[in-house]
């Protein structure tokens, strides 16, 4: 049985900010500071009721009547984080993600779903609010140049979420590229134990794999990443992980390494700006991305004032 009060309202009714800071780590975490607990713990719930839970399947099948290319790949799933000691400068905190695991057709069946805020449960809990969503777990970039520019994309009108619109280079972290496509049997802790470490690598490796393949620049020119905090959008509870990186290269060479980006399809144009610039900017980004800008303004301000 599913007690849902009823004045449950959808969450863009509710709400005046486009995104919610889930997770924020002002001065950056390092990968040994970030790991990951996967585990089919933190996979999606079915929703009890039994026409909403149709509607996933239904709203699919609408999608690749529209368009064939759709792929149903497997994606991890956000559920919830730890974290550990909240010292001075970050050295010694240390954040633990909860993942699951999901796949795109139940993203685009649940939280791409017209009725998406219906599979919400009312809860002030994030995790056990979005308990019946997909939610999987994006990933973007805020990328800073050698002459301390800013690189944000404007997306091509061909794509299925937010044509048009500015964004920070991302997509997401790959269960596949973890060698996962389950939940796979484990015959003791070592085995756990490894799972995890490869699934907290690739959260590394992904902002590194799709700021190259969006951007055109070479990996040896990125810094390690920092892991600056998780961002969800409002608008059908979307989160994403974001991550601070710095680029050797200055955004004229950036510009040019741009028009043979891999993935250069998916976007229309690079934009490398200021700050200041940025924010004039962000109204026109995606509620996720809009908290990934707020999530580095968080960074730097904190930064100024040590």
């Amino acid at each position: 049985m599913c007690i849902r009060p009823l004045c449950w309202i959808p969450m863009e009714q509710t709400v005046e900010s486009p995104y919610k800071l889930l997770v924020s780590c002002p001065y950056g975490l390092s990968p040994s500071q970030l790991s990951v607990i996967f585990d089919e713990s933190y996979d999606r719930i079915p929703h009890p009721d039994i026409d909403l839970e149709k509607s996933i399947s239904e709203v699919w099948d609408s999608r690749v009547q529209q368009n064939g290319s759709l792929f149903n790949g497997k994606k991890f799933r956000y559920g919830g984080y730890v974290m550990h000691g909240e010292g001075g400068s970050n050295q010694q905190s240390h954040m633990c993600l909860h993942l699951g695991l999901t796949d795109y057709r139940t993203f685009v069946g649940t939280n791409l779903n017209p009725l998406w805020y219906k599979f919400l449960f009312p809860s002030e809990d994030d995790a056990i609010q979005c308990q019946h969503t997909a939610s999987p777990l994006g990933n973007g970039a805020v990328v800073e140049t050698s002459d301390k520019k800013l690189l944000v994309l404007q997306r091509s009108y061909n794509v299925g979420e937010f044509p048009g619109h500015f964004v920070f280079p991302g997509g997401h972290p790959e269960p596949q590229d973890a060698g996962l496509e389950s939940h796979q049997c484990r015959n003791d802790s070592k085995d756990s134990e490894l799972i995890n470490e490869k699934v907290s690598q690739e959260m590394f490796d992904s902002i590194i794999r799709e700021v190259v393949e969006e951007i055109g620049v070479p990996a040896v020119s990125l810094c390690d990443p920092l892991f600056i905090g998780v961002s969800r959008r409002q608008l059908n509870v979307r989160p994403a992980a974001f991550f601070f990186i710095k680029c050797s290269l200055e955004s004229k060479e950036i510009q040019q390494l741009y028009s043979s980006a891999q993935d250069g399809f998916e976007s229309t144009q690079l934009y490398t700006v200021s700050m200041v610039d940025l924010e004039n900017m962000v109204s026109n980004m995606p509620g996720c991305h809009q908290g990934g800008f707020a999530l580095y303004r968080l960074m730097v301000d904190t930064l100024k004032s040590t």
